[in-house]
């Protein structure tokens, strides 16, 4: 069986890159097909702002725009669970992950869960494809 490239392709940039799997929104993977299905992968993490950067944002609020310290906690949240959910699938011996979206859910002041999920799967290049 051939596994999708390790070292280039479009997903193998940015700063969520990975050198294993295949990452990807939607339910195919070009230049490949899948071979078989590992079921559901996930990473969850819960994150709440630092006093610190909770009280700053509040009094960027009151001037309203963008508030670049809540947006980093988002952010930092957000790749967490993303590497969870990589870390999942690769326990699971998987080359990629189909599917792949983001939930986000407050579930009390201030503390939010992030959660990443996507389908695990093992592909193969298509034949005829280099």
């Amino acid at each position: 069986m051939t596994q999708p490239a390790r070292t280039e392709g479009p997903y193998r940039t940015g700063a969520e890159a990975t050198v294993d799997i295949v990452v990807t929104t939607s339910n195919d993977v070009d230049g490949y097909r899948i071979v078989r299905y590992l079921g559901i992968v996930r990473g969850i993490t819960v994150r709440a702002t630092s006093i610190g950067q909770g009280l700053v944002g509040a009094l960027k609020s009151i001037g309203g725009g963008n508030i670049e310290e809540w947006a980093q906690v988002c952010e930092e949240a957000r790749h967490e669970a993303y590497t969870r959910m990589i870390s999942h699938a690769r326990e699971l011996g998987a080359h990629g992950i189909i599917g792949m979206h983001y939930d986000a859910t407050e579930f009390m002041q201030g503390a939010t869960e992030v959660l990443a999920y996507g389908t695990a799967v093992l592909i193969e290049q298509k034949a005829g494809r280099p």
